[in-house]
């Protein structure tokens, strides 16, 4: 069953995340560290994508990208297939090492791009390992004190009035951005979305469908935004039953 397409930002710049498979670490050294971001690069100059900011944690990535060519699914297939088989090759792993689908997350304005892009440097702090300014494998240093790296740091620094200014704008905390928070969708928009995401399908027809292909369309209809309430409105399923889905 094909998944539902990914919010299209109209902006071009997407906050994304992949995550190790059931939670398992990515990078086991340095050298795992520096070969994922020999990856990014050579993936982002493949696929015309910009990478403005980027965070590496043990068991999960961040990257704040732009993507004017409509690349980011080629994008993030060359980074994770091409990862995944020097991991497996090194390791001697077998199987999925990222999650199947990454995460994205539309960032449509300027504030927003900012929040982004302090909310990645932010993580090691939030995880409690360390200061954003004492990490090393994220963007922060490439902006803070101009280290040569892959991100570009141009847009950003312009925004917050240089190094300085965004050595200020970081400390100041989160603020409210959050990654995969969504504005409630209407229930006019739920019905928009659910047309969408099943097409020919009536949302009352789910209930008839063997297992497999309802939880998948009712993992779709989540993704895309929709409350539990409102899929139990639009397919007459119980709450249980999406929940479990």
């Amino acid at each position: 069953m094909p998944r539902s397409a990914r919010a299209r930002s109209e902006s071009g710049f997407y906050h994304v995340v992949a995550k190790g498979n059931g939670g398992q670490n990515l990078f086991e050294d340095a050298s795992d560290y520096r070969a994922f971001l020999e990856l990014v690069s050579a993936a982002a100059e493949k696929c015309g994508v910009l990478v403005h900011a980027y965070c590496l944690m043990s068991n999960h990535v961040h990257l704040l990208l732009e993507d004017r060519g409509n690349r980011l699914s080629d994008f993030m297939k060359s980074l994770t297939t091409g990862y995944a088989m020097r991991f497996n090759a090194k390791t001697g792993h077998i199987g999925h090492v990222f999650q199947q689908r990454f995460k994205s997350q539309p960032v449509e304005s300027e504030a927003y791009l900012l929040q982004a892009a302090r909310y990645i440097h932010n993580n090691p702090a939030k995880a409690g390992i360390c200061p954003a300014d004492e990490y090393l494998w994220s963007s922060y240093h490439e902006y803070a004190s101009g280290v040569q790296g892959i991100a570009t740091v141009t847009l950003v620094l312009g925004m917050c009035g240089g190094r300085e200014g965004f050595r200020v704008f970081q400390a100041q905390g989160e603020g409210d951005y959050r990654f995969g928070q969504r504005s409630r969708v209407t229930d006019a928009e739920a019905r928009e979305v659910a047309r969408r995401i099943l097409g020919d399908i009536a949302p009352g027809d789910i209930k008839a469908m063997e297992r497999p292909r309802r939880n998948a369309l009712l993992f779709d209809l989540k993704d895309a935004g929709l409350s539990v309430r409102q899929i139990e409105r639009l397919t007459g399923l119980g709450k249980w039953i999406i929940n479990e889905a």
